[in-house]
């Protein structure tokens, strides 16, 4: 199978995966602790940030607590560092890609076809 085609094929995993809301007291993220691809939305539905895990023994579930606790700049810039919002209503869906080249263009596909409010630009201040 071509790289588009896995990158296509992926892409339909992700958006037709389940949708799951942040918990809304401390509890546990219900997110893999594997390596993989998220998309992260209002709680009117609205795409806010695709993002990846490049690394983290915990994978997804890592870096989803990562938006949680202010540690992205998701969080810093789009809720202006207040990543406990997250807790309002607000869902992700994610899914588990092994292959670091697989999860990269697959963040980048999925930023393309849903363009989210927020992209990562990697400016400082």
């Amino acid at each position: 199978m071509s790289e588009l085609k896995s990158v296509k094929q992926v892409f339909r995993e992700l958006i037709s995966s389940s949708m799951v809301a942040f918990p809304e007291a401390r509890g546990s993220i219900e997110a893999p602790d594997a390596q993989g691809v998220y998309v992260i939305y209002s709680p009117r539905g609205k795409v806010l940030h695709v993002g990846r895990t490049p690394r983290g023994k915990k994978g997804l579930r890592q870096r989803l607590n990562n938006h949680l606790h202010a540690g992205s700049s998701f969080t810093l810039k789009y809720l202006d560092g207040h990543g406990a919002r997250l807790r309002n209503g607000y869902k992700f869906r994610c899914v588990i890609v092994q292959n670091p080249r697989l999860r990269a263009l697959l963040e980048s596909y999925a930023t393309g076809q849903l363009c989210p409010a927020h992209l990562g630009l990697g400016e400082i201040g």
